[in-house]
């Protein structure tokens, strides 16, 4: 991995998107949570696969999309994840640093193929994803690039990767060196169902400082701090005097800060197409805002902008430049 300094450097799971339209009796028939990030096993992933209608194949994770959005802006970009050198693991690799993006991890030369997620939009672009994480559990410690950690400015971590054990280890050691090295270290809580099996440790990263931004949507908030009530909720997170960020879907997004909450609506689009990497995109223009010193209004916007971008069409990766868009909007 090249040692030049970078704005964000993201710890996620490489995996491709599959993605198909279906109805809603198709996630009745698959027995499938509307909405949820379900793990499976590779007998799953099969049948799954072969069950859904025609499928786009597409890089994806949520990390490498935050990151792939951030270099969409302009920014300085790197990516520590596990692929296996088959044909899928050599796209996603392709993919990634074809945007200008440093992905130095060294490809796993056996067991587990490279990881899919099976994403399922339904009519109203809501998306209900099946993963098999594959090699994704591969990562380690091992695969934690000390220097390029030293060298970002922030570095990212995906909820996602507490799942597989030694991926969790691997996110510690992130934050170690971040933070000795003058590192800002930022999470994302993932999805609300990840939040349920981690709750306590989730929160344990907040209240023992391994982690200096949180972003969240508003279910993974309610989730965290197990109430029904967003105020409550948000009550909650501020009284842990932490960065954070919190999606609302159509209600538009916030920032808590020291000086207070900061609010700021949704760009308006014709129709939700894929809600797929919305939160990732949303990400992506507010750390693009962080690490280029603008202020927290301007950085939501950012990632209102991107987030807009993401759901009009189908995929989590941009289909047009960030900054172009960013530009015409006035945001740059």
């Amino acid at each position: 991995m090249t040692q030049t300094r970078t704005d964000v450097l993201a710890l996620g799971n490489a995996i491709v998107d599959v993605l198909a339209s279906a109805e809603e009796d198709f996630l009745a028939a698959q027995k499938l949570t509307k909405g949820a990030m379900m793990l499976i096993d590779e007998p799953r992933a099969e049948s799954l696969y072969a069950a859904m209608g025609p499928a786009r194949i597409i890089s994806g994770g949520s990390a490498a999309n935050t990151i792939a959005g951030l270099a969409s802006f302009g920014g300085k970009g790197a990516f520590i994840g596990k692929v296996r050198g088959d044909e899928l693991g050599k796209l996603y690799r392709h993919d990634l640093t074809s945007l200008g993006v440093a992905f130095g991890t060294a490809d796993a030369t056996e067991g587990p193929a490279t990881a899919r997620s099976f994403i399922i939009v339904t009519p109203d672009g809501e998306r209900t994803m099946n993963t098999y994480l594959g090699a994704c559990q591969g990562l380690s410690v091992a695969d934690v690039d000390a220097r390029a950690v030293e060298n970002a400015d922030i570095v990212y971590l995906e909820g996602y990767l507490w799942d597989p054990p030694a991926a969790k280890e691997a996110f510690r050691k992130a934050s170690e060196i971040a933070h000795k090295a003058g590192g800002r270290v930022a999470i994302t809580l993932s999805d609300s169902f990840c939040v349920d099996r981690y709750r306590d440790e989730f929160v344990g990263l907040i209240r023992n400082r391994m982690v200096d931004l949180v972003f969240a949507n508003e279910h993974e908030l309610k989730s965290l701090y197990e109430t029904a009530d967003f105020d409550t909720a948000l009550a909650a997170l501020r009284a842990e005097n932490i960065l954070a960020v919190v999606t609302r879907s159509e209600k538009g997004a916030l920032a808590v800060t020291p000086d207070g909450i900061v609010e700021e609506p949704v760009f308006p689009i014709e129709r939700v197409v894929d809600a797929t990497g919305a939160g990732d995109l949303f990400a992506a223009g507010f750390l693009y805002g962080l690490t280029s010193n603008r202020e927290t209004r301007d950085s939501l916007r950012l990632g209102a902008l991107a987030a807009a971008e993401i759901i009009s069409h189908v995929g989590a990766r941009p289909d047009i430049s960030l900054k172009t868009l960013a530009g015409n909007e006035g945001l740059l």
